[in-house]
């Protein structure tokens, strides 16, 4: 009996908006998002604001639209933290970019004393479109699903960003391998890569450093820079905040 391709299996996708770049250092999220998908189909989308217990900084209202008054009473992420459990409960997790939404969801849950569940495994679009489109352009969510015809007409508010991943990594599929465990291998190779990449780019860009090396053992960049236009960053809010760092 054949197995079931990942991607007609079970899929928790989410998005967060959030106050800034540091999950570490207090930063929080004002807007969560998780869309299902089973059998190549959504068949459930959630989304709340949360008030986050502090100010917006007007460059995320700018970005995202959403502003202290909306945010204002709210639920907490507390109030909501059960219900993000059971959306992921036997589902595979994907995000755009799943590093920044895991990392705010961990410490979301850990401000809770609770936790994502261990076995949780994730899938990250991105990933696989710089290695799939790779010298076509720019890799934000947006110019990606552009590219594949996907319609996202509210980017930057969660629910559309989510389901625009989902259906991004739908689309990506049929150049993947069909098993997860083989899927999740080559995720974790490509994304080696593509770390050492784009470490030798900002050491030529910065035009000193060793770190240049490692891409001449890869081989070529291949566009890179059309890439990331922002450099490591892909969406304009994180950029924004690098850029106020002095970082960007």
């Amino acid at each position: 009996m054949t197995a079931t391709p990942w991607h007609l299996g079970r899929l928790a996708v989410l998005d967060t908006e959030t106050t800034g770049l540091e999950s570490a250092r207090g930063d929080r999220v004002i807007e969560l998002a998780v869309v299902l998908f089973e059998g190549g189909v959504v068949t459930e989308r959630w989304s709340t604001l949360l008030d986050p217990g502090r100010r917006v900084p007007p460059e995320v209202v700018k970005i995202t639209g959403i502003t202290d008054a909306d945010v204002a009473g709210q639920p907490t992420f507390g109030d909501v933290a059960q219900i993000v459990l059971r959306l992921l409960e036997g589902r595979i997790a994907v995000a755009y970019n799943a590093d920044f939404d895991r990392g705010f969801l961990v410490q979301e849950f850990a401000r809770l004393r609770l936790q994502l569940p261990p076995t949780l495994q994730w899938l990250d679009p991105l990933v696989f479109a710089r290695e799939i489109h790779k010298g076509q352009g720019a890799m934000k969510l947006g110019l990606v699903a552009k590219r594949l015809g996907i319609e996202l007409e509210e980017a930057h508010r969660a629910a559309a960003d989510a389901e625009a991943a989902g259906r991004v990594l739908l689309a990506l599929a049929s150049a993947l391998p069909a098993d997860l465990a083989d899927t999740l291998d080559l995720q974790d190779k490509l994304l080696a890569r593509q770390d050492a990449e784009r470490a030798g780019w900002r050491g030529r860009d910065r035009g000193r450093g060793t770190s240049v090396l490692v891409v001449e053992t890869l081989g070529p960049v291949n566009a890179l820079g059309a890439a990331y236009p922002m450099g490591d960053e892909l969406d304009p809010v994180r950029y924004m905040f690098l850029r106020a760092a002095g970082r960007g």
